[in-house]
């Protein structure tokens, strides 16, 4: 792994190239890359994962969207597809996300408000209706029962005649993350531990294009973290999963290239671009000299960014459009591989098709407009995003240290305990309790909220309104699907996944799609192995 302008240069004109003027507004060519070495393509990677940068290609347009049943999400898929997203990212409601059916007790309410309701099989076939899954990424936002949603797509894929070694995308599955702030979580996490690291290990052998982990510091920085704090707890729970699949005896080059990340693009613009360059360089020498890869695809910090929901504003809701584009800019000129804009009225609903598709055109803006995908790390060398990025790099490696002390030398054992001991809560709490202050004492400027308000009153936006009949209309397509069923062959596999997870030996995989194939329901395949595994109540911290 070397880092001359020789290597780079080999390297870079043995890439693909699109086919655009690579110029500026008034015609000046310019070049793919500026400055020293290391260059973008490069160990450590900070200045980019591939030699000719967005030359190549552009990040993916994965627009984030699930509402309503299945159907309706469906065909917001086509519309954004249509409209020039270039990958698809399914949004969950509340029950789904839990690992309950439409029809619990808990779902009451909820059921396809904040995202898309699947129970079963059905529901997702639906969802997937008349989309090449062969021509198609997906991305799966959902964590305690991830493995119920893959297994679900596996078979979608097979009814429609895409083999699962065909079938691309990523599915979030990060376990730790739910204990340290989102808490969509089932079981203990030393048992959710098993059900990943079994992820893990069907899909390596058995989906080559897919992602088993997308490790998630979006919901970290959502919760109120700082920018340091979620490039730190969010590389921390990824050397725990490392960890974890090495004690299992996975090769830690054939899975540490199917790890991927998910990270939060926020208003500081410069602190967010550190933080995307700390995270690669943090990353590869980790990977290489801690954990001992040696396959240099295993050492890249590939991430999919969204912008800062939390920062959204409910006041002047079309003020969030720049917000938004802003943050979009951060994540381009960071290096991400693919991008998800937020939309202008999510402070006050799900995203209207409107707001859906202006959030997309903005991702466009940035990346045919600006001229920021003409050159690879175009900010690389600045004195002041190089010493952001260093000092992201040294709160990180900070607290890496105190986990590292937590778990007497392991950092699955400390990420364990600080979940345990409130550690990663507190923080968050600490670091959310001071914004807040700050806004507060109108020390820090939210425009529109607390300066600059004149206007707010006329605020009157159309919103997508999730109605009563939604949930009436789930509730009668789970029953319909349960009638028609066989039920012996569901109680027959359910009982098999509890047999299973008695045995760690076992992988978890293979049962849980048969149970899938014949129609039991998510919440079903959730407490068959319950049964084992138990379920986790948070312990309150004084």
């Amino acid at each position: 792994m070397t880092s001359s302008h020789d290597d780079w240069q080999a390297a870079f004109d043995a890439s693909p190239q699109r086919d655009a003027p690579f110029e500026t507004m008034s015609g000046v060519e310019v070049e793919a890359v500026y400055g020293d070495a290391p260059y973008p393509g490069q160990y450590p990677y900070t200045r980019g994962l591939f030699p000719a940068g967005y030359r190549s290609r552009l990040w993916t347009m994965r627009m984030f969207a699930g509402f309503g049943t299945a159907e309706d999400t469906n065909a917001r898929f086509k519309e954004l597809l249509r409209h020039g997203g270039t990958g698809l990212s399914t949004a969950f409601d509340m029950p789904t996300l839990m690992g309950r059916d439409s029809d619990s007790s808990w779902s009451l309410g909820e059921v396809g408000r904040a995202g898309v309701a699947i129970d079963t099989l059905s529901d997702m076939e639906d969802l997937f209706a008349d989309i090449e899954l062969d021509k198609v990424s997906t991305s799966m936002t959902i964590n305690g029962p991830a493995a119920s949603m893959l297994a679900m797509y596996v078979a979608v894929g097979e009814k429609n005649g895409v083999a699962r070694g065909h079938l691309a995308g990523t599915i979030q599955n990060d376990i730790l993350k739910e204990y340290q702030a989102q808490k969509e979580y089932i079981y203990p996490p030393r048992p959710s531990m098993r059900i990943v690291t079994d992820m893990v290990k069907f899909t390596t052998a058995e989906m080559p294009r897919w992602h088993p982990i997308s490790i998630s510091g979006y919901h970290i920085r959502e919760a109120g973290s700082t920018a340091a704090q979620e490039l730190a707890f969010t590389l921390a729970n990824g050397f725990a999963y490392v960890e974890a699949a090495l004690a299992e005896g996975q090769d830690i080059d054939e899975f540490g290239r199917r790890l991927s990340f998910f990270f939060n693009s926020h208003i500081d613009f410069f602190e967010e671009i550190g933080k995307f360059r700390a995270a690669r360089r943090i990353w590869a020498r980790w990977m290489k000299e801690r954990y001992g890869a040696t396959d240099e695809r295993a050492m890249m910090c590939r991430f999919h960014t969204q912008t800062a929901g939390v920062s959204l504003t409910a006041q002047q809701p079309e003020i969030n459009i720049a917000r938004v584009a802003l943050q979009a800019l951060a994540g381009a000129l960071g290096g991400t591989q693919s991008l998800h804009t937020d939309s202008y009225d999510e402070a006050l609903a799900l995203p209207s098709e409107k707001a859906a598709r202006i959030a997309l055109r903005t991702q466009q803006v940035v990346a045919h407009e600006t001229g920021v995908a003409n050159v690879a790390d175009p900010l690389g060398g600045a004195p002041y995003v190089e010493w952001m990025t260093d000092e992201m790099e040294r709160q990180a490696e900070a607290v890496f240290a105190h986990l590292d002390e937590l778990g007497n030398g392991s950092i699955l054992e400390g990420c364990y305990t600080g979940i345990e001991n409130g550690y990663f809560v507190g923080e968050i709490a600490d670091s959310a309790y001071r914004f807040e202050r700050e806004v507060n004492a109108d020390r820090r400027i939210i425009v529109g909220v607390n300066a600059f308000t004149e206007g707010t009153e006329d605020d009157d936006p159309n919103l997508l309104r999730i109605d009563a009949e939604t949930e009436a209309y789930q509730l009668k397509r789970l029953e319909t699907v349960k009638h028609d069923r066989d039920s012996a062959a569901v109680a027959n596999a359910l009982d098999q996944i509890t047999t299973d997870a008695q045995d760690p030996t076992i992988n978890l995989m293979p049962s849980i799609i048969d149970a899938v194939r014949v129609y039991a329901t998510e919440e079903e395949v959730a407490m068959a192995m319950e049964k084992v595994f138990g379920t986790y109540v948070e312990q309150a911290i004084v």
